[in-house]
């Protein structure tokens, strides 16, 4: 799977959280200032090409749809995020959150419940 760009996964983002769409109501989803509407049919286009999005011809116009799940981009992102900064170690990401104070006591026990549960099955 490639990567995204910063402007193609904010497309993606549209695609995933609104769901099947045309070019425009993407457009109009997108936070100010929007791109113009030609700049989000060509990312479309490429997110297509790339195997991210699929279309549907309705008339004269193209719906769009995501063909890869936010969650199995988030995973893999995830997993490269590991590979590329920190060893390929989730020990090394949490322990970057926890130096930095940006995760807390109760999201730790959270996260130790998860694993104890993970152990189990």
């Amino acid at each position: 799977m490639e990567r995204l760009t910063r402007a193609e996964e904010e497309v993606m983002q549209v695609l995933w959280r609104i769901g099947p769409a045309f070019a425009k109501d993407i457009r109009q989803a997108m936070p100010k200032p929007r791109p113009a509407i030609t700049t989000v049919s060509t990312i479309v286009r490429i997110l297509e090409a790339k195997g991210f999005v699929d279309h549907k011809v309705l008339g004269r116009s193209h719906r769009y749809t995501a063909r890869v799940h936010k969650a199995d981009y988030a995973h893999r992102s995830a997993r490269r995020l590991l590979k590329d900064y920190f060893a390929g170690s989730p020990q090394a990401l949490v322990s970057s959150f926890i130096e930095r104070a940006d995760i807390d006591a109760r999201e730790l026990e959270a996260l130790l419940a998860l694993l104890k549960q993970q152990r189990k099955r």
